[in-house]
């Protein structure tokens, strides 16, 4: 379900955001991804925000697709960028091997915990064999909404170590840290690699 006051709260703060995340070098977990990523690979930058590390991935060779359910976000990163993003939720994600790599750079941490499991779901179906994905995530347990009203779902990297194996993932690797964000609390977070295993199939059936 998408949440409106989340999108309210990014409308209203786009520039705040954007310079909240503005970096003067590139981010190390971004330049890693990309060095997966095979050359003229296509990426899909699931939540892009102001589409700074959509514009790094161009620069690298890669295509990229930036998305984002703000529609400010996407003015923003366009006129900024000039990087073709385009409004889409999580739940508009219905792509099926497309894509070679997907960047979720806490986006779904903005997903509701029984939204969740779909929404990795779909980002495995939308990559092509062996594709890569990139999650950030804030690290805790329940749900709340931040002063700025944007909603976030918390989990232990356990919990999303089982989420990803269960969405057809195998967990390649992880790092944590703390970092205070655009509300003002330091919280802790988790950016997990992983890659997308094959589909299978029941014996006698096979994918078309």
């Amino acid at each position: 379900m998408t949440d409106d006051e989340t999108i309210g709260a990014y409308n209203a703060r786009a520039n705040d955001y954007a310079g909240h995340v503005k970096r003067k070098k590139p981010d190390p977990a971004l330049l890693a991804f990309i060095a997966r990523i095979p050359a003229n690979g296509l990426v899909l930058d699931l939540g892009c925000g102001p589409a700074a590390s959509s514009a790094v991935m161009r620069d690298h060779g890669l295509q990229v697709d930036p998305v984002d359910a703000s529609a400010e976000m996407v003015r923003l990163a366009n006129a900024t960028h000039g990087i073709g993003a385009r409004q889409m939720t999580f739940d508009d994600l219905d792509a099926a091997d497309v894509y070679h790599g997907v960047w979720a750079n806490f986006s779904l941490l903005h997903a509701a915990a029984e939204d969740f499991p779909r929404h990795l779901a779909a980002a495995h179906r939308a990559l092509l064999p062996s594709g890569v994905l990139h999650l950030g995530m804030k690290l805790g347990a329940g749900s709340q909404r931040d002063r700025l009203g944007r909603f976030y779902s918390y989990y232990s990297e356990a919990e999303l170590t089982d989420h990803l194996t269960a969405a057809g993932f195998a967990v390649d690797g992880s790092a944590t840290g703390e970092e205070r964000g655009l509300a003002g609390n330091v919280e802790p977070w988790i950016t997990i690699t992983a890659t997308a295993r094959p589909a299978t199939y029941p014996s006698g059936e096979a994918g078309c």
